[in-house]
This record gives structure tokens, sequence and C-alpha cells, in this order.
């Protein structure tokens, strides 16, 4: 794993997550804000229409998988042509995979692994079924090798997998702004807004885990790694306030499995040389032009506590606007 400039690890610092306004109030929707018809495509199904997805992909056979006629496809931000992009350059898939299934809105997200043109890449992508076919796909693809662990990730976490005792489980509306408050506390975060984290969260971005980590932030400057730290430990630092805005799109809800599934946009305006933790220790940031880090990825969520973030993203130009 190379890693070349230890901003885009700290800024990554989510997201998860590209749509301004969402607010945690508002149920979980599709990119275009309806909801599909309950019932209509069931777990199995949908996971099985994520597959079917990949395999076409992998096939660049659009014609193998059912697309809706007015089909809308977007890769990184940008609208384009079922066929164009990954579909024309993907060549294999492999056995990492993590699924979030929404009967409710008739939804799936994926967050995998795949080959392009022999390179493996980091995949994280909705889709939306309706009368049987996908109508809509959103998919983010992390093709920097300069910050990225792919190469090291051999199979899930199985929490990712696990469904929950109902016990453990909280409705959607609850859900969203468990997940939500993530990225309130962490835009121009100050440490003292509260977010649930479980004592076992750990955070991996591109597949590389940030939190818990002390390898990965040994040389950090004036011996301070906040790579070290825990999910809660990070946050209460105050750290993270170079990242100016976050815009971010909660677009699905898995509630037999704890997850929620995330579009974001993280900003840094570049005008933010230093930031004084909590602590009064002052530290340079290192990224001192605008920059977008866009993203897509997960939230397990067991017993009201966040105890996984997994994100794939890729960096945007500054300010950049979501196209759902």
């Amino acid at each position: 794993m190379k890693i070349e400039n230890i901003y885009f690890l700290i800024l990554g610092v989510l997201l998860l997550f590209v749509i301004s306004g969402c607010v945690s109030e508002q149920p979980a929707t599709t990119g275009s804000g309806q909801s599909a018809p309950a019932g209509e495509c069931d777990r199995a199904c949908l996971e099985n229409f994520a597959d079917r997805y990949i395999e076409a992909m992998v096939a660049h056979d659009p014609l193998s998988v059912p697309l809706s006629d007015n089909v809308r496809f977007t890769e990184n931000g940008v609208e384009l042509e079922v066929g164009d992009a990954l579909w024309a350059t993907a060549s294999g898939n492999t056995d990492f995979g993590i699924y979030a299934a929404d009967p409710e809105t008739g939804q799936v997200g994926y967050s995998g692994i795949v080959e392009e043109n022999g390179t493996r890449v980091l995949i994280s992508f909705r889709l939306r079924i309706l009368d049987g076919r996908i109508s809509e796909i959103e998919q983010i693809v992390g093709r920097d090798r300069n910050f990225s662990g792919v190469d090291n990730l051999k199979e899930p976490d199985p929490v990712y997998a696990r469904i929950l005792e109902p016990s453990e489980r909280r409705p959607r509306e609850e859900m969203i702004p468990i997940a939500d408050s993530y990225f309130a506390a962490l835009e121009r975060a100050d440490g003292k807004r509260p977010v649930p984290f479980a004592d076992t969260c750990n955070r991996m971005e591109n597949g590389v885990q940030t939190t818990n980590n002390p390898e990965l932030g040994a040389g950090m400057g004036g011996g301070y790694n906040i790579m070290a730290m825990s999910c809660t430990e990070q946050f209460k630092t105050g750290y993270f306030k170079f990242v100016t805005e976050i815009r971010r799109r909660h677009v699905m809800v898995d509630e037999e499995r704890g997850m929620v599934f995330s579009f974001a946009a993280l900003d840094h305006a570049g005008n933010i040389k230093q930031v004084t933790t909590n602590d009064g220790q002052t530290h340079d940031i290192g990224q001192l032009s605008p920059s977008t880090l866009y993203g897509g990825g997960l939230f397990k969520i067991i017993d009201g506590r966040i105890h996984r973030i997994y994100t794939v993203f890729f960096t945007a130009p500054y300010g950049m606007k979501h196209a759902w």
C-alpha cells in the first residue's frame, strides 16, 4: 500500500457519503425521491440483481441484465450511458462484497472489489429495482492507487453480513439520524457534537483502516497520531475542523442487517492552514488547495451505536455537485 498524502486519509474520514439539503428527519429515498412498492423484490431478489449487474458489467453486455427503458447511470458523479466507463473496462469480479438490501424502497447497495483491465479497484453502488428492472444505477469507483488498501483486502468483516437480533435493531427513522450524526459532528468539527460510536467502532476508507491503527499515522508531525485513536477519541479532538462542508444523502436502510447506505461529498476549502485541537496543540494541515472527497458506503449500526464505517471515495473537483 502506498500513501503519498496523509491529508487524503484524514479528510476521507467518511464516507461515506452527495447532494445538499439532506436532513436526519427525512426518510431514505431513491435518487429520484420516490419509493418502490413494498415487497416487489425481497432481500434475495435484490442481492441477486447486484450479482447480475456485476456479471453484466464484467461481460460488457448491458442486454444481459433487465434495464428500464429510461434507466439512469452515473459513475463518480457523472451521468453516462450504460455501457460506458467501468462497463467498458471491467475485466473480472472477486469474492469481496458487502450487501445492503432495502425492500421497502426497492434498492440494493453493494461495496466490493472488481478488476479493471486486470487491476483491482474498489466499487460502491446502489441499484433501484422497479417493475423487475433496474431503473437507477449510482456507483463510485475508487481507482486512486496513492491511497488504497485494495490489495490487502481478502474478505469482508463478517459483522457486515450479520443479521441482527430483533432486540439489536432500530427502525429506519432512528437509523438515519444516527448515521447523519457522524457527518454533523465531522463538518467544521469542534469535538463537542455527540456521535453514538460503539467501543468496537472502526472505519475503513478505500480499504485502509483509519482508526485504531497506530502504524498508519506514525509519520505525522509532532508525534500526534490521530490514526491510532478510536472513533470516539478522534472526534473529541476537534482535529477535523478543516472539513468545511459535507453534502450527504442517506439513500437506503437495511433494518435487518443494521446498515445505512449513504453518499457524501466532503469539502476542504484549502484556506485552513492550521487547527488547534481541544488539548491546546496546534497542527499544520498539509492540503492547502480546495478539494472535495466524494464517496459512497455504509454504516453498520447495532443496538443504536455505530460499529463500522466503510467507504469508497475519489478526489473530485472542489465543490462538485452530485448528479442525483
